[in-house]
């Protein structure tokens, strides 16, 4: 190998292991030759879009692609956990430093994983029933009953509303306060260490909370103030951590009761977008029959809740990206979300400690299968199916549904569809299984807000799918 600081050797040898000089590369790409040049030089990289072609000129997946410019998850302990630290040492009053220190000085345990069955009942039981309006989300799959923690209404779980600019309000109030703050410096302390260990990404980033919400069946709105992730991975997201141990100190003094829960305005409440992603492919595809392709995604250990469980994909905590009123339509996020985690788009990524461009999700920048379906109405459905509140950590959720009409889709983009870090397995299911798709929805990996997400998904495209949708009866309940 060549000895030249500062440039990206691997990227050399791939070129050249695919035959190709910087100019034979360049007009594969549709780009000037100086451009090849300066990825090899170091300092840049190539743009959102040009990732999937990059890897089909070289051979490579897309994620090995990356990994030739840098692209791996960060080293966590390090850059990473700073502003987390930083954040713990100013929360509590201790001198720049400590928080690290005490993390270091504290082996971090494996994390422990809760069955979602045995974590609904559990949450089941400390609550009780809810009152007025308010009932827990669950289902009748097969004559076998599905429960979970999510909390909502009759109203809140027969949405249908298209994540369009009129039915799409939720609106950022600025001039909100900030939430009470909680913090527990052991415990906090602890969450760091096993974070440092498990190499989760924990950044100081703008987090929508919930004020109040407005949710109707042509209507998405309400109002959302701003908060710090550290702040919420180092208080309320620690309850799914205790939940897992059986204690309940914390949420006796965070989430006590219902009341607690629903005073969203006085409280940290933190969220998420996150969908069941169908995609239409056609007759003579892997079934031989038109279907949907069904995309489940396994968690991986990197993620801040859900870690090593099941989820619909995309998953996301709803922030805001680069224009913080903009950005606080559910639609945003889910758009963002399936830019980062199912077609490459690492630059919008929220966890990374700063965000350079002034407008991520310009046409210019967007991923070549998003810039498809954007391209034209129709080739894209995306609907909002529910509503509730996760009482795990005490999340509000946006269930919804993505559908990819187009059948061109899948033959041209299947494959650079590809899962971010935050997946360690990709799984796929076909809408006209009804056999596989029963034993899936009664996996005890799923995470509560996922097989909530999961189950309204598969009704609502059991309504408009017709042919393609052959799906075991499912009678939701609430």
């Amino acid at each position: 190998m060549r000895a030249m600081a500062g440039r990206r050797e691997a990227l050399i040898l791939a070129r050249e292991d695919a035959g190709h000089t910087q100019e034979t590369l360049a007009a594969v790409l549709g780009v000037d030759r100086t451009t090849v040049a300066r990825w090899e030089a170091g300092g840049h990289r190539p743009l959102p879009h040009q990732w999937p072609e990059l890897g089909r000129a070289l051979g490579r997946p897309v994620a090995d692609v990356r990994a030739l410019f840098g692209g791996g998850l960060p080293e966590v302990g390090g850059s990473a956990l700073a502003s987390a630290f930083a954040w713990l040492d100013k929360s509590v009053g201790w001198t720049a430093g400590t928080a690290r220190r005490a993390a270091r000085a504290k082996p971090g345990r494996a994390r422990s994983l809760s069955r979602q069955a045995a974590e609904a009942e559990a949450l089941r039981r400390y609550y009780g029933a809810p009152e007025g309006t308010y009932c827990y989300f669950g289902a009748r799959v097969g004559g076998e009953a599905v429960a979970t923690s999510v909390v909502t209404r009759p109203g809140w779980t027969n949405l249908r509303c298209s994540l369009d600019g009129h039915r799409d309000a939720l609106a950022l109030d600025a001039r909100a306060g900030a939430a009470r703050r909680t913090v527990t410096p052991d415990v906090a302390v602890a969450r760091l260490a096993e974070a440092a260990t498990a190499a989760v990404r924990i950044a100081d980033r703008p987090l929508y909370r919930l004020l109040d919400v407005d949710v109707h069946a042509d209507r998405v709105g309400g109002t959302v103030g701003t908060t710090s992730f550290v702040e919420y991975a180092l208080g309320p997201d620690l309850l799914e951590r205790e939940l897992a141990t059986g204690e309940t100190q914390l949420r006796s003094e965070l989430l006590p009761d219902f009341s607690s829960v629903f005073d969203v305005r006085n409280r940290l409440c933190a969220g998420g977008v996150l969908a069941l992603t169908a995609i239409a492919r056609p007759e003579g595809s892997a079934r031989g029959e038109a279907d949907y392709l069904l995309l489940v995604q396994e968690r991986s250990d990197h993620v801040v809740n859900g870690s090593q469980r099941l989820a619909v994909i995309p998953k996301g905590f709803h922030g805001p990206l680069a224009d913080k009123r903009g950005d606080a339509r559910i639609g945003a996020t889910l758009r963002r979300e399936l830019e980062e985690e199912l077609f490459g788009r690492d630059d919008v990524d929220t966890t990374a400690e700063a965000q350079r461009a002034a407008d991520p999700m310009h046409p210019a920048r967007l991923s070549e299968p998003m810039r498809w379906l954007m391209a034209e109405p129709g080739r894209m459905r995306m609907e909002c199916t529910g509503f509730g509140f996760n009482l795990v950590s005490g999340n509000y959720e946006f269930a919804a549904l993505v559908v990819i009409e187009g059948e061109e889709f899948w033959p041209r983009f299947g494959g650079v569809v590809e899962a971010n870090w935050e997946v360690s397995g990709l799984r796929q299911y076909s809408s006209l299984d009804r056999e596989l798709v029963g034993e899936l929805i009664a996996d005890e990996k799923w995470t509560n807000e996922g097989l909530f997400a999961f189950l309204l998904g598969l009704r609502r495209l059991s309504e408009i799918g017709g042919d393609r949708v052959s799906l075991p009866p499912i009678e939701l309940r609430c």
